[in-house]
């Protein structure tokens, strides 16, 4: 039996601690480390070179580009304060934040933006985005905080290709060790990454932004999403990055837990390799489209979380999917189209798929391998880590992939890299069409927007009808949170960067 007087102690010692827990109610929010989690690491830290969603996220904290998207994906000032469009579009000029510092102190100068330009037009970066800045002819430093673009030609979506982590800004004195250090102006430094174990940021305390609202992220790696919510649940974690939607739809049900969803601009889609036979016949590849069933994969896969799209996901230029071809699923004349294809009496085809980018791709195979059977097409999915499938998706060794790639708030830096003859992905699309590469370099020039509108949907209608690839559906963007933390506004592109501005209460 406990001793009275122990007894009195320890009431005492209660009530002491819930005065202090009053105390801390009372308080304001105070600076603290923010524990996050996500099940799928980033596979580098070359910003220029990164595609994975994983990679971009975690750089997104560390390095900023000239210009950014905010959550209604409007273009405003990053590195640059501002920018101005003379001689006929032919002329582009920045003036930089001269209060805009690296995260080792040094001042972020012209020379800077020019040396990261210089790097992405370099063919043997192999740059992500090179091919959306093909119509830089020059870069011109008058000063330190002036930067000045020569166009070669009008470019309308350029200040959107350039609103992006793989755009970003870095220090022309690092480009040699960019692939081992990150050092960026962003609101975070990266103090160390253990890769599929953790990252450790701390807040930057030169950033140009303001201060940053936590001292730090530490970001646990853990195996699948389901223990990200088992850690959210007990307290272990205060945010987490969650794809699977599955889980997502858990969080609301916990009290302590706030979901934050949002519709995303990336889209899920079944990537045929038209330089493979049978995938280079233009009837066995509208067949697949017309076997394809889009509601199922999503309502299966997905468990109804987005909406069926169209290869245009941003909303000032999206189309109703079922006025494109075959959008409504036909067996009939799927099997029709095959019967007249190289291919009458079906294949069989290896599909690609990631572990745990989206965490769907392997429902989506097997639904999609259930639908293509009735038309004679037999798919054997092959899942591989990320890393590998990264590999193998930009080599473009696949006959098929499930992928889910990044939206853009414009057609043209979100399609010229695959399709256009200049397109530095195009080996991932292995498609060239002449009309569809006239028709993106016509929405490249044009500046009044409902042309632009009614030329991209021309581009959308046909790529739909050639179908090198099978578009399937958006999805919500997710993350979740303790109800302790506070300010996090997310975006429809993914973005993290909003955790620039969170505190934890």
């Amino acid at each position: 039996m406990m001793h009275w007087t122990n007894t009195k102690r320890l009431l005492a010692g209660l009530a002491v601690a819930t005065a202090l827990s009053s105390i801390a109610l009372a308080l304001p929010a105070q600076a603290a480390s923010l524990r996050m989690a996500w099940s799928q690491d980033a596979t580098g830290l070359d910003p220029h070179k990164q595609t994975a969603f994983s990679s971009l996220r975690l750089l997104e904290l560390i390095y900023e580009p000239l210009v950014r998207l905010d959550a209604d994906l409007n273009v405003v000032p990053a590195v640059a304060d501002s920018w101005e469009f003379t001689d006929g579009g032919l002329t582009l000029t920045f003036k930089l934040n001269p209060n805009a510092k690296f995260s080792d102190g040094a001042q972020v100068k012209s020379a800077d933006v020019k040396a990261s330009f210089e790097r992405l037009l370099n063919e043997e970066t192999a740059a992500a985005a090179r091919s959306n800045f093909l119509s830089i002819a020059s870069i011109d430093t008058p000063d330190d905080t002036t930067v000045v673009f020569k166009l070669s030609q009008p470019d309308a979506p350029i200040l959107v290709a350039m609103a992006t982590i793989n755009a970003a800004v870095v220090p022309a004195a690092g480009i040699g060790t960019i692939e081992t250090t990150a050092v960026g102006s962003g609101p975070f430094k990266l103090d160390s990454w253990s890769p599929n174990e953790k990252e450790v940021l701390s807040a930057n305390a030169n950033w140009a932004g303001g201060k940053v609202g936590v001292d730090g992220i530490t970001i646990s790696v853990l195996p699948d999403e389901t223990a990200i919510l088992a850690s959210l649940r007990a307290g272990q974690t205060d945010f987490a990055l969650l794809n699977d939607p599955l889980v997502a739809t858990l969080v609301p049900n916990e009290p302590n837990l706030q979901l934050n969803a949002i519709p995303g601009l990336a889209y899920n889609v079944l990537q045929l390799n038209p330089a493979r036979k049978p995938m280079d016949d233009l009837k066995v590849r509208q067949a697949i489209s017309c076997a394809v069933n889009r509601q199922e994969v999503l309502d299966t896969a997905l468990v109804g979380e987005g909406k069926v799209t169209g290869p245009l996901t941003m909303p000032a230029y999206a189309s109703d999917p079922n006025s494109l071809f075959c959008y409504t699923q036909d067996v009939e004349k799927a099997k029709q189209l095959m019967a007249e294809s190289s291919s009458p009496d079906g294949f069989t085809a290896k599909v690609i798929a990631a572990t745990g980018e989206p965490p769907v791709a392997s429902s989506e195979a097997q639904v999609l391998q259930s639908q293509l059977a009735a038309i004679g097409v037999k798919l054997e999915i092959e899942l591989m880590e990320l890393n590998v499938y990264v590999d193998r998706w930009l080599a473009g060794d696949f006959d098929m992939a499930v992928a889910q790639n990044g939206g853009r708030p414009d057609p043209y830096p979100m399609y010229n890299r695959y399709f256009t003859k200049d397109g530095n992905l195009q080996k991932v699309s292995n498609f060239v069409d002449d009309e569809l590469d006239s028709l993106l370099q016509q929405g490249r020039v044009e500046t009044d927007v409902a042309k632009r509108k009614e030329i991209f949907q021309k581009f959308e209608a046909r790529l739909a009808e050639l179908s090198p690839w099978i578009w399937l559906s958006t999805s919500n963007t997710y993350t979740a949170q303790l109800k302790t933390v506070k300010g996090f506004v997310p975006s429809p592109t993914g973005t993290l960067f909003g955790l620039s501005a969170v505190t934890i209460e």
